[in-house]
C-alpha cells in the first residue's frame, strides 16, 4: 500500500488521468446507511464502497437545502459569495422560469476539468436555475457551466410532479399571485374612484396600465393552477425537452442507463460523471420492484433502491475495468427532511443522534452528510478519517487530480482531501467552517488542531420542537429570520467531539475557557466576513419568480406536453436487474 501512494507523488507526470465519479443523494440522512449506524434499511452496495474506500464522519454540507448547498460542492465556495444564499423566505429555486441561478462567472469543476480534456457529464438533478432573459439563452444551464452532456430535470423532485400529492411549489407563488392581484385591484379602484369624484386627477393611461398589470397577475394566478407539474418536471438531453412534464415513476430506470451508457460511451477516458440522484426526495417515487420491501415504509424502499442503482453503476464501472482507475465518491446534499409527513407516516430520512435536519440552520441533523471515497490502491480499503471535512473539499481534489490549477482571482473555500485521504496529513486544513440559513450566518464551528478540540458555537437557532422527530412543525419547513429564530448573546457553545448531539451548551461555569473560545471564533467570523463582496441575489423575488418568457415549452404554450422518451427502456432494467441488459 505504501508503495501505491509514494507512486502517486510521480503519477501527475504520467499521461494517465483518474476517472472521477461523483454520486450526490438528495435529502439522505446521516444514519440512514448501513455503514454510517442504520440497522433497518439494507444498503449493502453502498456499504460495499465505503468497506473498499474512506469512510467520511466529520463531512458537512455549506447549506441544509439543495440549491445553495450544491452551488457550494459545485464551485469550491460558500454559496453567499456567489449570490445563492437568500435573504427571504425563498431559499431555493423555486421554477424552471425563473432567472435566477448560478451566476456565469462562476467556475465549476467541471469547467476546469473540460480544460483539462476531461469528457464532462451530469445525470440527474440540476436545481442550479435554467435561463436568464430568454427560454433559450440557457446562461444557467449545466452545458454553459462546463459539462459536455446533460439528461435530467433542470429543478428537482417535488409533489407538483406526482399526480395525487399535496402540491408545494405552486402554493406559496398562487398565494403571491393572488397578495398582488388584489392589491393591484385595490389600487386601480382607488384610482377609478379618485378620476370620477375628482379627488385624484390621475390620467387615465395609469388607471389602464393598472388594471392590465392585475389583469396579468390574476392570469398567472389562474394558469398556475394544474400547470406547475407541466412547467416544472420535465426532463433535458443537453437543451432538447424530452419529456414534459416527466413521468416520474421512469426516473429511477432512465438516470441509470443513462448513467450506464456514458460510462459505456467514455470509457477511454478520462470522464467526469457526476450522478445527481432524485432518490430520496420527496414524493419518494419508487418503483414496483422495491416498494413494500423496507422495514421503514416507502422511505426505506426508496433508500433501498437507490443503493441497487449505486450498485448497477458501480458494477459498469468494473465491468469496463475501471475500478482501479476511477476515483469514486458518495454523498448526500444535506441532511434529512424530518418535517416531510402523510398523516402521521415520517417520509423524511433519519438523522442518526444529530439534532435538527433539512433547512434547519446550523444543527448538525441538517449539515452532516455521509462522505464515502474509493479509489483502489490510491486511498486505503476499509478506513476512517475523523478530520472535519466538507462538500466544498471535493471541488480542489478533482481539480488536483485533473492536474488543473484553481482560479486565483476569488476566494476558494475547499481544501484538498488527498492528503488526508492518504494519510500524508493528520490534521484537517480548515479551522473555521461556517453554517449559513440563507445569507444568514447562523452557526461557526472551530476545529483547534494543536489539542484536536471541535467547538461550535450558535449564534442563532430555528425554533423547533425538539421533541420526537425535531421538526418545524406547522410549517413546511424552518425558517432563517425574525420570528422563526432565536437569538443567542452569548452564543450556545457545544463541545462537538464530546457532545455530538448538541444536547449540553457549555457555560462559562462548565468551561473554564469559555470566553476565550468565544472570542477566538469571533476572530474567524470577522476575517470571514472581509472575504465576502455584495454579488446579486439570485433568490430576490423578482429573480425567483415565474416568468412566461422564460418558460421551457414543448409545444403549444402554455399547454406544453411531449414525450420523446422510448417506451420500454425501463422494462430491462427493473426486470433484470443488469447493466448489461440494460444496455443490450
Amino acid at each position: 500500500m505504501l508503495a501505491s501512494f509514494l507512486s502517486f507523488q510521480t503519477w501527475g507526470l504520467e499521461t494517465t488521468k483518474p476517472n472521477i465519479l461523483l454520486i450526490m443523494a438528495d435529502d439522505l440522512g446521516y444514519g440512514d446507511l448501513g455503514c454510517f449506524g442504520n440497522t433497518t434499511i439494507r444498503t449493502p452496495n453502498i456499504d460495499q464502497l465505503a468497506k473498499d474506500g474512506v469512510k467520511l464522519t466529520q463531512h458537512v454540507a455549506a447549506a441544509s437545502l439543495c440549491t445553495p448547498s450544491r452551488t457550494a460542492f459545485l464551485t469550491g465556495r460558500y454559496p453567499i459569495r456567489s449570490g445563492m444564499a437568500s435573504s427571504n423566505s425563498q431559499r431555493v429555486l423555486y421554477w424552471t422560469a425563473g432567472s435566477g441561478g448560478l451566476p456565469t462567472n462562476e467556475t465549476t469543476f467541471a469547467k476546469l476539468l473540460q480544460q483539462q480534456g476531461y469528457t464532462t457529464g451530469l445525470i440527474g438533478k440540476w436545481h442550479q436555475g435554467l435561463n436568464c432573459e430568454s427560454r433559450h439563452d440557457y446562461c444557467h444551464h449545466p452545458l454553459n457551466h462546463g459539462f459536455h452532456y446533460f439528461y435530467g430535470t433542470p429543478f428537482t423532485l417535488v409533489n407538483d410532479c406526482q399526480s395525487g400529492k399535496n402540491p408545494e411549489v405552486g402554493v406559496k407563488q398562487r398565494a403571491t399571485y393572488w397578495f398582488y392581484t388584489e392589491l393591484i385591484a385595490l389600487l386601480a379602484f382607488s384610482l377609478l374612484l379618485g378620476k370620477v369624484t375628482g379627488l385624484c386627477p390621475v390620467k387615465w393611461k395609469t388607471i389602464a396600465f393598472t388594471t392590465l398589470c392585475g389583469i396579468l397577475f390574476f392570469l398567472c394566478w389562474f394558469i398556475s393552477y394544474g400547470f406547475v407539474n407541466y412547467w416544472n418536471c420535465i426532463v433535458l438531453r443537453n437543451h432538447v425537452i424530452l419529456e414534459q412534464p416527466m413521468e416520474t415513476e421512469n426516473s429511477a430506470s432512465r438516470i441509470l442507463r443513462e448513467s450506464i451508457s456514458f460510462i459505456e460511451r467514455n470509457q477511454k477516458g478520462p470522464f467526469l460523471l457526476f450522478i445527481s440522484f432524485l432518490h430520496v426526495h420527496t414524493p419518494l417515487v419508487t418503483t414496483k420492484m422495491f416498494r413494500g420491501k423496507s422495514r421503514h415504509g416507502l422511505y426505506g424502499d426508496n433508500v433501498e433502491e437507490m443503493d441497487w442503482m449505486v450498485g448497477n453503476i458501480l458494477a459498469a464501472v468494473d465491468e469496463k475495468g475501471l475500478r482501479n482507475n476511477t476515483f469514486t465518491y458518495f454523498t448526500s446534499d444535506h441532511g434529512g427532511f424530518l418535517e416531510a409527513k402523510d398523516g402521521d407516516v415520517q417520509l423524511g430520512g433519519w438523522n442518526g443522534i444529530y439534532k435538527g435536519g433539512k433547512g434547519m440552520g446550523g444543527w448538525e441533523g441538517g449539515i452532516r452528510v455521509p462522505g464515502i471515497v474509493r479509489w483502489p490502491g490510491m486511498v486505503p480499503a476499509d478506513a476512517i478519517v475523523d478530520e472535519p471535512t466538507h462538500l466544498m473539499d471535493i471541488y480542489p481534489t478533482v481539480a488536483h487530480l485533473a492536474g488543473a490549477s484553481l482560479p486565483q482571482d476569488r476566494v476558494i473555500d475547499g481544501r484538498n482531501l488527498l492528503p488526508l485521504l492518504q494519510g500524508s496529513a493528520q490534521y484537517s486544513e480548515h479551522e473555521f467552517m461556517f453554517h449559513y440559513c440563507g445569507s444568514y450566518l447562523h452557526a461557526v464551528r472551530w476545529y483547534q488542531k494543536e489539542s484536536r478540540a471541535l467547538w461550535k458555537a450558535h449564534y442563532v437557532t430555528p425554533k423547533f420542537n425538539p421533541e420526537g422527530a425535531g421538526a418545524c412543525y406547522g410549517q413546511r419547513m424552518c425558517q432563517c429570520f425574525e420570528e422563526a429564530v432565536t437569538h443567542h448573546n452569548p452564543p450556545l457553545l457545544f463541545d462537538l467531539l464530546h457532545d455530538p448531539s448538541e444536547v449540553n451548551p457549555l457555560s462559562p461555569n462548565s468551561e473554564p475557557l469559555f470566553d476565550t473560545i468565544v472570542s477566538q471564533i469571533k476572530r474567524g467570523v470577522d476575517e470571514h466576513r472581509r472575504t465576502l463582496t455584495p454579488v446579486p441575489e439570485q433568490f430576490a423575488f423578482y429573480n425567483n419568480v415565474w416568468k412566461p418568457w422564460l418558460q421551457p415549452c414543448c409545444g403549444t404554450f402554455p399547454f406544453c406536453w411531449c414525450n420523446k422518451e422510448s417506451t420500454d427502456d425501463h422494462l430491462y432494467v427493473f426486470k433484470n436487474g443488469s447493466p448489461r441488459n440494460l444496455l443490450e
